[in-house]
């Protein structure tokens, strides 16, 4: 399921992310690579705000929706 409909405040573990090379480079920077921790702490609006390690990140909903979790 994607991180975008994840349950809020419970870790979840990232298990794929279905986009192209620039952008996975881009949430590797982030901290976003496969088997992370991730906590979603709110959908509101257009982003979703993920607890990840020890900061806060807002993802795109568009990139939310890339970013496979279980």
């Amino acid at each position: 399921m994607p991180i975008a409909v994840a349950p809020i405040n419970r870790p979840v573990r990232v298990v794929k992310i279905l986009a192209d090379d620039k952008t996975k480079k881009h949430l590797e920077s982030l901290g976003i690579t496969i088997d992370t921790e991730v906590v979603v702490l709110s959908t509101a609006g257009g982003s979703i705000i993920c607890k990840i390690k020890d900061g806060r990140l807002a993802l795109d909903r568009n990139v939310a929706m890339k970013i496979l979790i279980a």
